[in-house]
Order: C-alpha cells, then structure tokens, then sequence
C-alpha cells in the first residue's frame, strides 16, 4: 500500500489527523495512560481520558503536551507513533507528515516536533504556523496581497496573526486558553464557594454555561464538588454571571494580545481587517460571547469560523497539498527543515 501524507494538529487538549484524500479521519484527547512501573503505554487519545484523576497509584494519566509544545518528549512520540499507526496501520512507504505547531515556538521546540513525528514513523516532517493553517481551513485564500486577521484559541496557546501574500505579517502567541479557563473555574469556585472541583468538572461548566459577555438570559447549572471546611462532597449551583466574572483576567489578556498586534500591523492592512473583519478559530472560540467581545472593544465585525475546532486540522490537511513544490511563504521556508 502507497503511502498518503498525513496532516497533525498537534493541539494541548486534542489531536486530529487529517489523511489526504480521505479529510479529518481521527479526533482524540492528548492524553496518554502509562503504568509507572513497567513504564507500558495502557491506553492513548480518549480511552486514556477518561481515567484522568481516577487512577490507582500505578497509573499515570498525562497530558504529554503543555501550552502548545512537548513536555513530555518521549510521551508525545508514543502517542504519535499510536495515532500515525491508528490511521495507517500497514505501509510500504512512510508518510510525509506535515505538523501545525504555535507561531510563537522556539527552534528547539520545533526540533522536538520534528525528531517526534520522525521518531513516529514519518518520512519528512513539514511544519505549518497555526495561524496559516487556521486561515487556510476556514476558505481565506491567503496567497492574496490583502489583510486578514486570525485568533486562534487553542487548549494551550493562542494565536494571533494578520495574514497577507501566504505570510504572517505580524503575529503573537500567548500561552493562555482553553486550559486557562479551566483553572480559572477551579480557582473562582475555590475562591467563592470554598469547595474543590476537577479539570473535567471545570470543563463541563465552560462547555454549558461558560461566557464571556453577558447574555440575555442567565444560565445555571449544578455541580457536585468537596467542600473544602468540611471535606464532604457538596452540591450548588453556579451561573452564567459568574463565569463572567472568572474568565476576568483570561479574556483581557486575549484581548490585550490581539489590540498589541493591531497595533503593530501596517495601516493599509488594518484597513483590510476592518473591511474583513476578524476571524476565530479553536475550540476557546467557542466561549460564548467571544466574538461579541472582542467586536465590542476593537469595533472590528468579529465571526467565529464554521467548524472551528478543525479549521486549523483542514488547513494543515490542505497544505498537504503543496508539499511536493512547498515554495517560499506558504510553510515558512527559514522553519523548514527536511529530514531525509
């Protein structure tokens, strides 16, 4: 069997995996459940969490990945070398794999990447800026000498760029996301209500009643959690207004980035941007109000792309797609580094 390329969203909080020819073939948690004895890999992607915070003492479960590049490098290239064989399992050939990594990440991160996806069965290793991909996924045609604006929120970064002529004109990378307004929840209800929740718990409410701008009708919803006077499980109920007030700090500091790098763009593409507006992508996108936010305060037309969870997978998908020519501009050349 021939190889297909094989396009990595290597994401904080999921990883997907785009085949070409065949789309977005494998969506997991980047999560990874070892035993710590026999340092075996028990179980990767979902499988792994949902054992997290509910292992035995010789179980580990372990996000590899933190803020958007590896922590865990032994970790990642296990889970890779799992998923490339989940969507490939018999070749003659290896594949050319192209991965989308943070904007704002330093040579020896990226040299990590590459040895991983390498070390995991990949013949090549391109790498692709979020941002890039992020565009190319939602339909912008970037090889056009004309502004766009891309905020992509991730699990662990998010990135913030103005696109033109198949480059990044200017860009930021903060490591604050989806995972910061995880924490956020914990540490509000901690805070507030004295009582201790989980990462999933905390997830849970950001998916059902997170905002970030006020909605027209206040939302609740009830969670169990320890109360941390008594030490007994305890249940209350938490509202909409009060996510608004836990996500405080994260959201300013998002919206801070994105005024820093309007700042700093040339004045004809501001002009551009103001015209196309701005763009969301990312699973954090998906906090409600985030659009509206970011529209209030830069007075700039702001949508959130239509599968925004996988823009940044198809663009990387897409991409794959200039591989064999991979000119100037489109996978920044000056990161480009082949391995044969």
């Amino acid at each position: 069997m021939f190889s297909k390329d094989i396009g990595i969203d290597l994401g904080t909080a999921s990883i997907l995996v785009f085949v070409q020819g065949k789309g977005v073939v494998l969506r997991e948690p980047s999560v990874v459940a070892i035993d710590k004895n026999s340092g075996k890999l028990l179980k990767v992607g979902a499988d792994a969490q949902q054992m997290l915070g509910r292992t035995p003492g010789n179980i580990v479960a372990i996000r590899p990945l933190r803020e958007g590049v590896i922590s865990d490098y032994d970790m990642t290239e296990r889970m890779l070398k799992e998923f490339i064989h989940k969507v490939a399992p018999f070749r003659i050939f290896k594949p050319r794999v192209v991965i989308c990594v943070p904007s704002g990440i330093t040579e020896v991160e990226e040299r990590a990447v590459i040895d991983a996806g390498i070390q995991a069965g990949a013949r090549r290793v391109y790498l692709i800026e979020e941002p890039l991909a992020a565009a190319i996924g939602a339909g912008i045609d970037i090889t056009k000498p004309d502004g766009h604006m891309i905020v992509d929120i991730g699990g662990g970064t998010t990135d913030i760029a103005v696109i033109s002529l198949s480059g990044i004109v200017e860009s930021a990378s903060i490591k604050i996301a989806g995972d910061q307004f995880d924490e956020a929840i914990i540490k509000y209800i901690r805070r507030k209500h004295n009582v201790l929740i989980g990462e999933r718990t905390a997830e849970e409410i950001k998916h059902q009643i997170g905002c970030v701008f006020p909605r027209q009708e206040e939302q609740s919803v009830e969670i169990k959690g320890r109360c941390l006077v008594t030490g007994l499980p305890r249940v209350f109920t938490v509202t909409s207004g009060e996510m608004i007030e836990a996500f405080e700090e994260v959201s300013t500091r998002i919206l801070e980035a994105i005024h820093g790098v309007l700042e700093r763009t040339p004045p004809e593409l501001v002009a551009d941007i103001s015209t196309n507006g701005i763009l969301m992508t990312g699973g954090g996108s998906l906090v409600w109000g985030f659009d509206k936010l970011i529209e209030s305060h830069t007075g700039i037309a702001t949508q959130v792309a239509d599968d925004a969870i996988s823009c940044v997978a198809y663009g990387t998908g897409k991409s794959l797609e200039w591989i064999g020519d991979m000119q100037d501009g489109t996978m920044n050349i000056s990161r480009q580094k082949q391995m044969g």
